[in-house]
């Protein structure tokens, strides 16, 4: 009976020592993205024009963006700010999380949990970067075209945020490919020779979430499907120049 209740009373205070350690991580990563907002919040305004001058170099001479809401010429790049934190401060919550479970894991575990996450870290950057500099000038050039000559294109600065986010977001996650692929092969849910073997509609599958992620014009569905296509292929590549022989 006493080692039982010693053996709950030990059980309790890990559990304890673990949300003591979780809150700390959370508050430090809490912290870091409220920082790096107070840093950038001088910057607002420059940071929504720099998101916005895709757009702008586009728009007709006699055309311009336009605030519908009172507030939005504040809340737009206020928002903005906030997302340029979080995604700025990214780095920095995953080594958070990683200092919280690297305890728990073997030698072995740690070296391949570092490389993933930097893998991820890396492949999502990587994806933001295309959509902003190849994937949203295709899109946008296709919806300025595309406008009736009788119609002067004038975008609201708000919707033209959410726009942007939601294709950022898109490409960063469909970057993150590459992890997945390997992930589900190193947990076993899924072989090399399964992926193999359904490959041809596991490319026709990604035309087809490009169909709907990418706005309504070719060049940007191919822009994101292609991508995806090679990098499940680089994905399938590394999983099999790391697995045992």
């Amino acid at each position: 009976m006493t080692e039982q209740i010693l053996s709950e009373t030990l059980t309790e205070m890990k559990y304890s020592e673990h949300l003591k350690e979780l809150r700390k991580r959370l508050i430090y990563s809490i912290a870091t993205v409220l920082t790096i907002f107070l840093l950038l919040l001088p910057l607002a305004q420059h940071n929504y024009h720099f998101l916005a001058q895709p757009l702008i170099s586009r728009l007709p001479k006699n055309s311009t963006m336009i605030a519908t809401d009172v507030m939005s010429t504040f809340l737009a790049p206020f928002k903005l700010n906030i997302y340029f934190a979080i995604l700025l401060a990214i780095p920095f919550i995953l080594y958070q999380f990683w200092r919280f479970i690297a305890p728990a894991l073997y030698q072995s575990e740690r070296k391949f949990g570092v490389a993933l996450v930097l893998s991820s870290i890396g492949l999502f950057y990587l994806g933001l970067l295309f959509a902003y500099y190849l994937i949203l000038p295709l899109a946008l050039n296709f919806f300025v075209l595309a406008s009736p000559d009788n119609v002067l294109p004038m975008t609201d600065i708000n919707s033209y945020l959410d726009f942007c986010l939601k294709l950022f977001l898109a490409f960063g996650i469909a970057f993150q490919i590459p992890v997945l692929t390997y992930i589900l092969i190193f947990i076993g849910i899924l072989s090399i020779q399964q992926l193999e073997h359904y490959r041809k509609h596991i490319i026709v599958l990604f035309f087809f979430i490009a169909m709907f992620i990418t706005p309504p014009d070719i060049f940007s569905m191919l822009a994101l499907a292609v991508p995806m296509w090679l990098l499940f292929e680089l994905g399938l590549w590394i999983t099999k120049m790391t697995s045992p022989k």
